[in-house]
């Protein structure tokens, strides 16, 4: 095959077997999907962190985590991924929240909320939680849908 085909072959070869490609496929699409499920809400509202925002963010926090994770570092080192991670994301965060003037408050604060919420599933998803990263995003999607629901209904009786 020679030199140029051999080093082109070691440098594709991060999954050794189909059982390790199955695995990252699997949570790669599972992020995405969890993660478009929250951001499907935003979309809905007319946030700009809508849809792909949030498959992208859950994802890519999965990949952050799985990548080390498949390297073999230890669990004093998969913390620190971790905290590279929320801190990361914390810029995005910060970047959907707007302040007003005169007094108008914030705005973005849900959808800042939402992408860090999406991180933390996706890290989940990242560690092979994907149980737990379920359950999360079926809380959330109450949080989203259901509890707006009432948090309008109270308004009403109270005004």
């Amino acid at each position: 095959m020679g030199l140029i085909g051999n080093t082109i072959m070691s440098e594709f070869s991060d999954l050794n077997d189909l059982g390790e490609f199955v695995v990252v496929v699997i949570r790669l699409l599972l992020a995405a999907l969890l993660g478009g499920l929250l951001g499907l809400e935003r979309e809905q509202r007319g946030k700009a962190a809508g849809i792909r925002t949030h498959m992208l963010v859950c994802m890519g926090a999965a990949l952050f985590i799985f990548i080390p994770q498949q390297a073999g570092i230890s669990d004093s080192e998969m913390s620190r991924v971790i905290q590279g991670v929320i801190a990361g994301i914390g810029f995005l965060c910060a970047g959907t929240i707007i302040t007003g003037k005169d007094d108008q408050g914030a705005t973005g604060l849900t959808t800042a909320a939402g992408i860090w919420f999406t991180a933390a599933i996706g890290i989940a998803v990242g560690l092979g939680r994907e149980q737990t990263a379920v359950l999360c995003t079926v809380l959330a999607w109450v949080v989203l849908y259901v509890v707006p629901f009432f948090s309008r209904s109270i308004r009403k009786k109270i005004t």
